[in-house]
């Protein structure tokens, strides 16, 4: 399957990609399904009442996360790009008061938030830590249809079927799938990105824009590359902007304003702290991930939870490096994203899957490599950057405190997106030959993932999560 940057760079809510707009979508799908009559025997008219069981990381750390909120909404028809927070909010205290729901095309539903949406604490679904089913019921509350989704993360849903599809399928026959689909650039491994550049002689960026392009025109991709970044800006303005306690028990203040603040008044200094530039990287990303934290629009790059590192790095690209350019800003982008790509395909981008490597670890990858490519590095030295940068989050566990996407994890955005620079500078010192290829990264990652024991994959159940303040 062919990833574009719009897969991997989407605007959305927070405060989680893959416990937020994952289920949300996934409830959509599934109203979508049984609006269209795609449940054998089923239609719409006949159905009554509606129910939804969350399993794995969605059950432990689901109510952290809004989960429920999400499935609410999505069930509604509510999606994660085009959410009005405050209408949102009055409809799902509406459902929760009355105990119905009314999605368009359907009569009235019962849907009782505290007895048809279940937190399965159990094991999770054989596919992924992050399952959900639906379930639709007629008269006599004879259940009609069901169906299984998986969250992968970045908002990302399937079926059960899809994913078994998925499974099975060999990396050549993903290849070969590509280039029957007209993509002159197919690339499903960093090594073959590389080869491809130098017969092309191509950077990553020109062979992504190629591969774009053959779905939509330049304008239209220039168009939507400025509209994730005029997004990403966004959020880094209301995060900095923003003051207060930050929503779901832990108290946690806001600091990004005020560490902001303190920059901003030191810019007189004749004599500024030389590691200050890591002050200005640190609090971008921290006011991203305060912003998603509190459930407000971010762009998942790749999710929620590392939303920060990538648009801080950005930020700096443009405001802290000579010679930033728009051109500069786009090719960051598309290198970001071909990333991205790479580490999706081939590993994962899910905390719930393998922890916090595959989102900030993910999300330094991808900013490392695009501030390479803006910085003018070749194709070799962009993947060096890349390797560089999630060799170093190898084995990183994801335990946020309380299910929530706050602690550790605003912080750890900041310490990304430093990372990210230092990588894709130690890159550009050198000539892009280096010991560790970014494949054999991506695995480790993958197979380190595998081995991680479950507690430090997004369930609260180990970790940071529960070594707490005894005071």
């Amino acid at each position: 399957m062919f990833l574009s940057i719009f897969d991997i760079f989407k605007i959305g809510i927070g405060p989680s990609s893959s416990h937020t707009m994952g289920p949300m979508n996934a409830a959509v799908r599934f109203m979508d399904d049984l609006r269209a009559g795609r449940f054998m025997g089923v239609s719409a008219e006949d159905v009554r009442r509606l129910g939804c069981s969350l399993h794995g990381s969605l059950a432990f750390t689901g109510k952290g996360h809004a989960t429920d909120r999400a499935v609410i909404l999505g069930l509604l028809g509510y999606t994660p790009d085009r959410l009005d927070p405050d209408e949102a909010e009055t409809r799902e205290t509406e459902v929760r008061r009355e105990k119905f729901i009314a999605p368009t095309g359907f009569p009235r539903l019962r849907f009782n938030p505290e007895e048809d949406l279940v937190f399965d604490y159990g094991q999770p679904l054989p596919g992924h830590a992050n399952g959900l089913r639906f379930f639709a019921y007629g008269e006599g509350n004879r259940q009609m249809a069901s169906a299984t989704y998986y969250s992968l993360g970045g908002g990302f849903i399937v079926t059960a079927s899809e994913l078994e599809e998925k499974i099975s399928r060999k990396p050549d026959a993903l290849a070969k799938e590509k280039r029957e689909a007209g993509y002159p650039y197919p690339f499903g491994s960093a090594a073959e990105m590389l080869v491809m550049g130098q017969q092309s002689g191509l950077s990553i960026a020109a062979m992504k824009r190629a591969n774009e392009q053959v779905s939509i025109s330049r304008e239209a991709l220039d168009e939507g590359m400025e509209r994730i970044w005029q997004a990403m800006l966004s959020a880094i303005e209301r995060g900095l902007s923003r003051d207060g306690i930050l929503p779901g028990g832990l108290k946690v203040k806001r600091r990004a304003k005020h560490i902001h603040d303190q920059l901003i008044a030191s810019r007189g200094n004749n004599q500024p702290m030389p590691h200050q530039v890591n002050d200005w990287l640190s609090v971008y990303a921290m006011a991203v991930n305060e912003e998603n934290a509190a459930g407000g629009r971010v762009v998942t790059a790749p999710t929620n939870g590392a939303a920060g590192v990538v648009p801080s790095v950005l930020r700096y690209y443009r405001d802290h490096c000579p010679g930033s350019s728009d051109e500069g800003i786009r090719t960051f982008l598309l290198t970001a994203a071909a990333i991205g790509g790479l580490i999706k395909h081939n590993a994962s981008i899910s905390g719930a899957e393998a922890g916090c490597q595959a989102e900030v670890g993910s999300a330094a990858a991808m900013a490392a490599s695009g501030l390479c490519a803006a910085l003018g590095g070749s194709n070799e030295q962009i993947e060096n950057a890349a390797e560089i940068a999630l060799e170093h989050h190898l084995g990183m566990t994801c335990d946020p405190v309380k299910g929530l996407v706050q602690v550790p994890c605003i912080e750890r955005n900041g310490l990304g997106a430093i990372k990210a620079v230092s990588a894709a500078s130690l890159a550009l010192y050198g000539d892009g030959s280096h010991f560790m290829p970014l494949d054999n990264c991506i695995r480790t990652m993958r197979e380190t993932g595998r081995d991680m024991d479950a507690k430090y994959k997004e369930t609260a159940l180990g970790g940071l999560a529960v070594n707490l303040p005894e005071c």
